[in-house]
């Protein structure tokens, strides 16, 4: 049963005050209600979803227990003293070498996780999977960010990392969007007296690129053209994220004008072979240091 962040479905800081909860929700709750997302499934999931996180954060009694013990809430005192029985027996070693790969994971149920915590039918299951009467424990979860620039986020490559002294090498499929974040089963903290391992969560942060502009799976870039091309027409060399592209440029192109390259946008996350589409807008350079003869030749053009 995965941990769910009460606090980002929400879209505030554990910091937030009852009244930035309170505010938070209903913002969100208009946005998402059925009412306003008919047949809209992934709405109406959301939904849920944000009911239940204002369910334990707007109470302050399930808030505190929440934080205090996130999904070991039901055995708190006996994981505290588990916690600090693996503090001795781990102290000044780490948790082993080796290397391994790993897979996005898939998402658990919520609803459990919330019957589990609060109450309900939901949590009776859990209990024995969760082997309280051996003391066993979930390792914590581990938590990272990884920074990528535009280009790496374009193409599937593998990258290589430490968590916990373990060697963790990932392939991340080209299309990750910024905030993206992905799951590693089993490949956060040990478990505590023979439980299992927490989870690895990687969050990705997509760097701004000086060139182009991020929407969605499509790209936007600038491209500058003179006076005399965008007058008389001609050709220009746009820069795309693997190469370059020679575009025509039609005579009388006014400055801001927005050409579409299909399918030379970012790659689709999963989707082998679809991209987005990149939008070229000119920017028109107006000539600087002109001579007498060229300022007379547009005097001409002025009075013609």
């Amino acid at each position: 049963m995965a941990y769910i962040d009460y606090y980002k479905i929400l879209g505030v800081d554990k910091s937030a005050t009852q009244d930035d909860i309170k505010k938070a929700y209903r913002k969100q709750a208009r946005k998402l209600h059925p009412d306003l997302n008919p047949n809209d499934k992934e709405a109406e999931k959301q939904f849920k979803e944000l009911n239940e996180a204002n369910e334990v954060l707007s109470n302050p009694e399930n808030r505190a227990k929440y934080d205090k013990y996130g999904e070991n809430w039901k055995h708190g005192e006996e994981y505290e003293k588990a916690q600090q029985q693996q503090r001795q027996q781990y102290q000044g070693g780490n948790y082993g070498g080796g290397f391994s790969g790993a897979d996005f994971g898939e998402g658990e149920d919520f609803s459990d996780f919330f019957q589990s915590m609060f109450g309900g039918a939901g949590g009776g299951s859990n209990r024995s999977s969760r082997g309280s009467a051996s003391g066993k424990f979930k390792g914590q979860d581990v938590h990272a960010e990884l920074n990528l620039n535009l280009k790496d986020a374009a193409t599937t490559h593998q990258q290589t990392f430490d968590i916990n002294g373990k060697k963790v090498r990932i392939t991340i499929p080209a299309g990750v969007y910024d905030g993206q974040q992905i799951k590693l089963k089993g490949h956060g903290s040990p478990g505590i007296n023979g439980g299992p391992s927490g989870d690895l969560y990687i969050t990705f942060n997509i760097n701004p690129d000086p060139n182009f502009e991020r929407v969605g799976d499509d790209l936007k870039t600038k491209v500058t053209i003179d006076l005399y091309t965008a007058v008389l027409g001609g050709e220009v060399t746009v820069n795309t994220l693997d190469g370059s592209v020679n575009l025509k440029v039609k005579p009388g192109t006014q400055n801001g004008t927005t050409v579409r390259l299909k399918g030379k946008g970012f790659p689709v996350y999963k989707k082998d072979g679809h991209f987005g589409d990149l939008f070229a807008t000119y920017d028109v350079k107006l000539p600087t240091d002109l001579t007498d003869k060229q300022k007379e030749l547009f005097e001409q053009l002025k009075n013609s």
